[in-house]
């Protein structure tokens, strides 16, 4: 999944994608290097970050799906938790939510995502955007997002999305110490047992500046590493990342290998 960021406030791309036109190069650049799918986004849910108003994020994402959705197959995903966003951007071609929230932060959100018989991711977050850093705690990190899942998904099922529409999402770095993501990764095998897949995104993370002590711009090799080792698990179905070439390399010679043992 290559990430689309069109927002001046992202953690690691900010503005360097703020226009339609340079967001529907980047997602085109993206898919030539080897992108299964486009994750586009109109709002920072970095730490600290602050909501963007509904017409705002329209404006910033409706015409990167729109002209996405006319030029290329693969499936585009929308970042966003505001049900309105993911109804005009559902009807421009998108075809999956990626719900930070969860289906929580919009009461409508379940469903637009019903009724559009879309995809839905569901991730995890201690908190919110503004407040999910400010010493977020745990007694078992990987148990207690485990629960919070089995919550979200119950309240999916209520609201009459299938389970084979979901996929859900431990959210590295959102309401989570350096040690917690850590937990995560190393423990990834057992959301098994929820029987839906995984999304994981570790694509320049904090944690990952934290062990190596580099800025947001010189963390592919670390990123590449938490990677492999979470595909060690056989437990991730989509990587979310903003390195699409590099990262397709590193897996493809990793399943290559694997296929050896």
């Amino acid at each position: 999944m290559g990430i689309v960021n069109v927002t001046p406030d992202s953690f690691s791309d900010g503005g360097e994608h703020a226009t339609a036109e340079s967001a529907i190069a980047h997602g085109l650049q993206l898919v030539r290097d080897g992108a299964d799918l486009l994750d586009i986004g109109g709002e920072s849910t970095r730490p600290g970050a602050e909501p963007v108003p509904l017409e705002e994020e329209l404006r910033r994402v409706v015409p990167v799906v729109e002209g996405l959705a006319a030029r290329i197959t693969v499936p585009l995903s929308v970042d966003t938790s505001k049900a309105e966003v993911a109804r005009r951007c559902l009807a421009a071609g998108a075809r999956i939510i990626n719900d930070v929230t969860a289906l929580a932060g919009d009461p409508d959100m379940p469903a637009v995502v019903r009724q559009h018989a879309c995809g839905v991711i569901l991730m995890h977050m201690q908190g919110t955007p503004q407040t999910m850093q400010h010493a977020p705690q745990y007694e078992d990190v990987v148990s207690e997002i485990g629960h919070f899942f089995e919550e979200r998904l119950k309240t999916a099922r209520a609201g009459g999305i299938p389970d084979e529409s979901i996929v859900l999402d431990p959210g590295i770095g959102f309401g989570k110490k350096g040690k917690h993501n850590l937990e995560i990764l190393a423990r990834l095998a057992e959301f098994q047992r929820l029987g839906r897949p995984l999304c994981l995104g570790v694509s320049r993370k904090a944690f990952i500046g934290q062990i190596l002590q580099r800025p947001v711009d010189q963390r592919l090799a670390g990123s590449l590493a938490a990677l492999l080792f979470a595909q060690s698990q056989n437990a991730v179905q989509i990587v979310r990342v903003h390195d699409v070439r590099e990262t397709r390399d590193a897996v493809e010679v990793f399943a290559a290998i694997q296929k050896q043992v």
